[in-house]
């Protein structure tokens, strides 16, 4: 009997030792969530169970979450900036496609419109007299602009079309070449370009603002269809809209986002930089695609017009049929230009 009782009390014992410890263990609440676990203790065991697949360490590189770095600098801690897909979607897709089919038909439009009803020539046969259209420093600035704008025209339209025409026929090793060279040209060019059109907008604005005689000018379109003349001050309708659109609002904003770019380290974030290089490549083109039509006037679209801004003279032939108005200032002494 009493060996029984004594066993009774053990079980009664051990029993009540177990009630106390499961009393002091902390009971979880249901859905309350689990302690965090150590980041590196999850990453190693993720690299023995799936080797290669590292998924939640990925989505928080590209969170645009800002992280530790030694480096200084905005965005420094940002790994990976996912909005850089974006820019490369438009850079690679409208940007290139339309940008190209632009470049493509305004040639083609220009070279169709001359084969159809040629250049403008002079009525009139030249009177050997000549009159002086620009100085030397007016033409020192324009050829200047000129020559940056060609250089870098035709190295923008390399590096964003290279891949499309130089690739497929000489290869990856030539358009690299090109494209490092052309790449160090465009950088320290554009800034040039840059002094070069505040010149020349400061230097021809005054002849090219409003005047009633453009009007006639807008009415019978330049007289590039009936080929007449049409009276205009020292520059005409056509060539002030090329002055403003052109040369004064797309390349201003051509080279001031060329600068963005040229000059990261002034505190631009990658988003400044993406949606810079976005607003240079829309402008440029259009730019280009403008100038197109300006050197065609400026060369074999009309007779006499380059060699006004070569040499800085013209016949008075043609200074009377195609800026009449100036022509007349000129003859009465009431022009100051040049």
């Amino acid at each position: 009997m009493s060996t029984f009782l004594r066993q009774r009390s053990g079980v009664g014992l051990l029993l009540a030792l177990w009630l106390l410890a499961l009393g002091s263990t902390p009971v979880q609440a249901e859905g309350a969530a689990t302690p965090a676990a150590d980041p590196a203790a999850v990453q190693v065991e993720r690299q023995k169970v799936q080797p290669l697949n590292n998924a939640p360490v990925w989505r928080e590189v590209r969170s645009g979450e800002v992280h530790f770095t030694t480096v200084r600098g905005p965005e420094t801690g940002v790994l990976i900036q996912s909005e850089g897909q974006v820019w490369r979607q438009w850079r690679n897709g409208p940007v290139t496609l339309y940008g190209g089919l632009l470049l493509l038909v305004v040639p083609a439009a220009i070279g169709l419109f001359y084969l159809v009803k040629g250049g403008l020539k002079l009525h009139a046969a030249p009177t050997g007299r000549k009159i002086q259209r620009f100085s030397t420093v007016e033409r020192i600035v324009h050829w200047g602009t000129a020559g940056c704008f060609v250089v870098l025209a035709l190295t923008g339209v390399c590096i964003l079309f290279g891949k499309h025409f130089i690739e497929p026929v000489f290869g990856q090793a030539v358009l690299g070449g090109l494209l490092r060279v052309g790449k160090t040209v465009h950088n320290y060019l554009g800034p040039v370009f840059l002094v070069f059109t505040v010149l020349m907008i400061v230097m021809f604005a005054r002849d090219n603002v409003w005047q009633a005689i453009d009007s006639m000018w807008i009415r019978k379109a330049g007289g590039l269809a009936s080929g007449e003349h049409v009276p205009s001050g020292r520059f005409n309708f056509g060539e002030k809209t090329w002055f403003w659109i052109g040369v004064t609002f797309l390349g201003l904003i051509v080279a001031g986002s060329g600068l963005v770019m040229d000059f990261p380290n002034f505190g631009q974030i990658r988003a400044t930089m993406q949606l810079a290089n976005l607003i240079h490549g829309v402008c440029a083109m259009l730019l280009i695609a403008l100038s197109l039509g300006h050197i065609y006037m400026g060369t074999i679209g009309v007779q006499g017009a380059y060699q006004s801004m070569r040499t800085g003279y013209v016949d008075e032939t043609w200074a009377k049929e195609h800026h009449e108005s100036w022509y007349d200032e000129v003859k009465a002494g009431r022009s100051s230009h040049p």
